[in-house]
């Protein structure tokens, strides 16, 4: 059995996930995952768990928040995907 590595529960169903910089982390759930691996909105505060907003490098959890911060934030949107 593995151990979580953000809470420290040792759990026969653990999994990794290795991230691009060459790093391996052992997590219990997605819970612990993206409370160690979820960037963290640099308005609000909040873990970005969707796709987010990116606006000149800076994370975002949707366009609003970069708005409020950016200078081109303005030109963020959220986009929704589906029309028809």
């Amino acid at each position: 059995m593995a151990m979580c590595e953000v809470c420290g529960n040792e759990y026969e169903m653990t999994f990794e996930i290795n991230t691009q910089g060459g790093g391996v982390h052992t997590f219990d759930s997605f819970e612990c995952a993206i409370h160690r691996l979820a960037p963290i909105c640099e308005h609000c505060g909040c873990r970005v768990i969707g796709h987010g907003v990116q606006v000149e490098g800076r994370f975002f959890c949707c366009a609003h928040c970069a708005r409020q911060v950016s200078e081109q934030g303005h030109q963020a949107r959220d986009a929704v995907g589906a029309t028809s």
